[in-house]
């Protein structure tokens, strides 16, 4: 199966306040119907993260958002590029954290911060093949076994807030507030609306996500 290449480079970032712009998502699906060892029918939700090599932790996928496209698409375009999954996005974003990038965890300069918009992507299609399949495998996971495996805190409270959304569709377990609130400043959402059909991307980013309102 044919794909579109990664994106690389960041000579279409956006920045904001000398922070990088970072879009991305939790994708999710809910299972109907699932017959536990109880005997009970129960409805179950299970989100996807991806490893990077040499690591046991885990992240959602995530990246810059491009001067090119709208903060939905990028969004979008990560979890296609790392993931290769689509689906249906939220319009609102779950939050905005900042944070500091991998490589600049323990610096103090205003160098290598990060200001990333997050999303809750139900999924209705899983590729066999995508672009940075070589660099990162993709695990179907509990809520539970998802917040043990979490890279980083905020991205647990990303979490968090994904499964206060959802939990009138599904019984889900509760987590207690992560202790790093006041590292990773999370601000209100503050982006909306439904992508526009920008003419500069290209043709096959069609139906890659739609944007529910």
């Amino acid at each position: 199966m044919s794909f579109l290449p990664a994106r690389k480079g960041r000579h279409r970032q956006r920045y904001e306040d000398h922070l990088r712009l970072v879009a991305g998502c939790i994708p999710y699906r809910v299972e109907k119907d699932v017959e536990e060892g109880n005997g009970n029918v129960n409805s179950r939700i299970t989100v996807l993260m991806i490893s990077t090599p040499n690591r046991d932790d885990l992240v959602f996928p995530k990246g810059g958002w491009e001067d090119d496209e709208t903060v939905h698409e990028a969004a979008c375009r990560e979890a296609l590029e790392e993931a290769g999954v689509k689906g249906i996005l939220g319009e609102d974003p779950l939050g905005v954290w900042e944070f500091r990038s991998k490589s600049r965890q323990n610096s103090c300069s205003l160098e290598g911060g990060c200001r990333g918009y997050m999303f809750a992507l139900e999924v209705t299609e899983e590729l066999d093949s995508w672009a940075e399949q070589t660099s990162y495998n993709r695990k179907w996971l509990s809520p539970e076994e998802a917040y043990k495996f979490c890279r980083y805190d905020w991205m647990r409270d990303a979490l968090q807030v994904l499964l206060t959304t959802i939990d009138k569709l599904v019984e889900l377990p509760m987590f207690l507030a992560s202790d790093s609130l006041a590292e990773h400043q999370m601000l209100s959402a503050g982006c909306s609306g439904k992508p526009s059909s920008a003419q500069h991307l290209e043709e096959s980013f069609t139906n890659k996500c739609i944007v529910q309102g």
